[in-house]
């Protein structure tokens, strides 16, 4: 029973990502979503755009690492990738990294292992997978923005190049043909 506990503690402990909000507003535009409802989405990208995955990527891998991606801004927060200034990324790397020893210690050792395990593949985006489900992440975003008439970008006057900059490279690394796909979109914003 100690095993189900330990279970039980992790997953109300990942019940906390409900209160982590995103700088991205929800498709009606009516509040920004939540790190929980971002995990969910990119989940639901994954199983929906799997046919544009390169070849041989597991879905149900990506999947598992878009479910476990962001339990670390329970204590670390998130970090909106457009906000003004500069952020120290050596000190969120060091915050999200013990965020992730702590999180994924709640559960049974043989599980915390592999959980984090997958965690450090994503923010590692060396294989095919974490590459994709690392797109996901950068591709939902503009999504939104353009479904809410600009949404966070105009909160935070993002340009088109700060855009391509910022999210075009990591888009186009993991999932090529979803960034042709975005980018134009992207341009067909910014122009009219």
């Amino acid at each position: 029973m100690a095993d189900l506990d330990d279970r039980m503690a992790f997953l109300m402990e990942a019940g906390r990502l409900s209160s982590v909000t995103r700088a991205t507003r929800i498709a009606d535009g009516t509040r920004f979503e939540n790190a929980a409802e971002h995990s969910w989405h990119l989940a639901l990208f994954a199983l929906t755009l799997a046919p544009h995955a390169p070849e041989g990527v597991s879905i149900d891998r990506v999947i598992r690492m878009l479910l476990l991606h962001d339990l670390v801004e329970i204590d670390a927060g998130d970090t909106p990738i457009f906000a003004p200034g500069a952020e120290d990324t050596a000190a969120q790397d060091r915050a999200e990294r013990a965020a992730a020893d702590r999180v994924f210690g709640l559960l049974p050792a043989s599980q915390a292992t592999a959980f984090r395990a997958l965690w450090d593949e994503f923010e590692a985006a060396e294989t095919p997978e974490a590459r994709f489900a690392k797109a996901l992440d950068r591709f939902q975003p503009p999504n939104l923005n353009l479904v809410t008439d600009g949404g966070s970008w105009r909160d935070y006057g993002v340009t088109e190049a700060g855009i391509r900059d910022r999210i075009g490279p990591k888009i186009a690394r993991g999932a090529p043909e979803l960034w042709d796909w975005v980018s134009r979109r992207i341009a067909a914003f910014f122009a009219s």
